[in-house]
């Protein structure tokens, strides 16, 4: 008898304690899986000062201090063709410049610019076309800007319309992604304009 009631209060107090432990696991396990926003790292941004390109080109231009310019090194680079990288953002400015021989030359080189702009039209959202004229130093083009998960969002060419053109191309050596990107394309963008506002073509 007394061992049998002896049984009996265990197996109660076994099942209490099992109650107890399954209580906590399902409180543990109580997750919410709900999407999270996407989160971002803090950039710290420089200063925006500026020093001058002025190199054996005949173009010159002030460009940001926390930038590198250096040679084009691609096996099929042509004399002044340079890249203003920004190690800081991982991104570049491709900057390649050719004579303007002739008509046909300058009609080519100008469709050419529009061409590789309208490359990006399947993950663009928009290409807007932005008319640059400077008379007073001879220096006209259009600004290409590509909104949207494009691998380029900026690009651009300048030309005296008779002697020389230069096209440029900013990308960034990272996943397009427009919402990581936005805070820093907003930041280069505007050193990108004030190139475009000092630029002067030397032989003219």
């Amino acid at each position: 008898m007394g061992t049998m009631e002896f049984h009996r209060f265990s197996s109660v107090r076994l099942f209490a304690f099992l109650a107890v432990i399954v209580s906590a696991l399902s409180a543990c396990g109580n997750h919410d899986y709900s999407p999270k926003p996407r989160g971002f790292y803090r950039i710290v941004f420089p200063k925006h000062e500026y020093q001058e390109y002025n190199e054996g080109c005949p173009f010159t231009f002030e460009y940001p201090k926390y930038s590198v310019i250096e040679p084009d090194k691609k096996g099929d680079a042509k004399p002044c063709w340079i890249n203003m990288q920004l190690p800081q953002f991982k991104g570049t400015l491709h900057l390649s410049y050719q004579p303007v021989t002739s008509k046909k030359v300058f009609n080519e080189l100008t469709e050419d610019a529009r061409t590789f702009a309208f490359k990006h039209t399947v993950k663009a959202t928009s290409i807007d076309e932005g008319v640059i004229r400077y008379p007073d130093r001879k220096v006209y083009g259009i600004y290409y800007t590509i909104d949207g998960n494009a691998a380029s969002s900026a690009q651009f060419f300048l030309t005296d319309s008779t002697k020389n053109y230069i096209r440029g191309a900013l990308y960034f050596n990272s996943e397009p992604r427009l919402d990581s990107i936005q805070p820093v394309l907003d930041f280069v963008k505007k050193d990108v304009d004030v190139m475009i506002k000092t630029f002067r073509w030397k032989n003219r």
